[in-house]
């Protein structure tokens, strides 16, 4: 017999946020590692059917559901409704998010709730009803998106910052009331990323020169960010708990005054 190299065989995920971008690329990739999906969209909805049927062809069950995570009610009702389809829940990656780049004195208390409401709120009671359905089989593994953001500052992102730093906060406290229940709570930080609509909402975009001011010397694909989900919701990760796991081509890493 020819040992499978899929890590997620019969393992049954939501995920958010996954219309467009990092979000529909961890829906795919899980979907090649054998894992059954449910993906959330709020407005990318050609994004996430496409997918939907892409899962499907390959012979995966996948189905896309609408809902505002900024609404606490949205948030039970999208994790029930993923898991009554899956028949139960293993994994949650809570992925969806807004970023807004707004200068500090110029944010209003709308847009702080915005973000607020979504990056955190969301992502908080997504988790906390995941955790409910996890509790009846015994076992799970919820990954949170946050940012290399909530560790280093970047002018026009106070309020976007402070929710991915809170998002590391939660996370490690909330894992280690979640271990001896046998469910996993980890997050994973990502730096440059590359999706879609980086070609419409900063003017001039350029991959290449991007890429120059990353160590790794390019810019990140979803794919780096759906293959660190992987293993921290796979059993390759059992022991790691209420980490962040920074996956930024050494952006962290570099010295701001340095020169590469």
């Amino acid at each position: 017999m020819v040992a499978t190299t899929q890590k997620l065989i019969g393992r049954k995920a939501f995920i958010t946020g996954a219309g467009t971008g990092i979000g529909r690329e961890v829906a795919l990739e899980f979907a090649r590692q054998g894992a059954d999906v449910v993906l959330h969209y709020s407005s990318s909805k050609k994004g996430a059917e496409s997918a939907v049927d892409e899962i499907r062809a390959a012979g995966s069950k996948a189905l896309c559901i609408q809902a505002d995570l900024g609404q606490v009610s949205e948030c039970f009702r999208a994790v029930d409704a993923a898991a009554d389809y899956l028949g139960g829940l293993d994994i949650l990656i809570n992925n969806a998010g807004i970023t807004e780049v707004w200068d500090f004195m110029a944010v209003t208390p709308e847009q702080f709730d915005m973000l607020y409401h979504v990056n955190i709120r969301g992502e908080f009671f997504c988790a906390q009803q995941a955790v409910r359905h996890m509790l009846k089989t015994g076992k799970g593994s919820i990954v949170n998106m946050t940012s290399v953001h909530g560790f280093a500052g970047m002018l026009g992102h106070s309020v976007y910052a402070g929710t991915k730093g809170a998002i590391i906060a939660w996370t490690r406290e909330a894992a280690c009331e979640l271990a001896g229940k046998n469910i996993r709570m980890n997050a994973v930080a990502p730096g440059w990323i590359e999706v879609e609509s980086h070609y419409t909402k900063y003017e001039g975009y350029d991959t290449k020169s991007g890429g120059q001011r990353i160590p790794r010397r390019r810019v990140g694909q979803p794919i780096d960010i759906a293959k660190a989900c992987v293993y921290l919701a796979s059993e390759d990760a059992d022991f790691v708990i209420g980490q962040t796991l920074i996956v930024d081509g050494g952006t962290l890493a570099l010295m701001t005054l340095s020169d590469i």
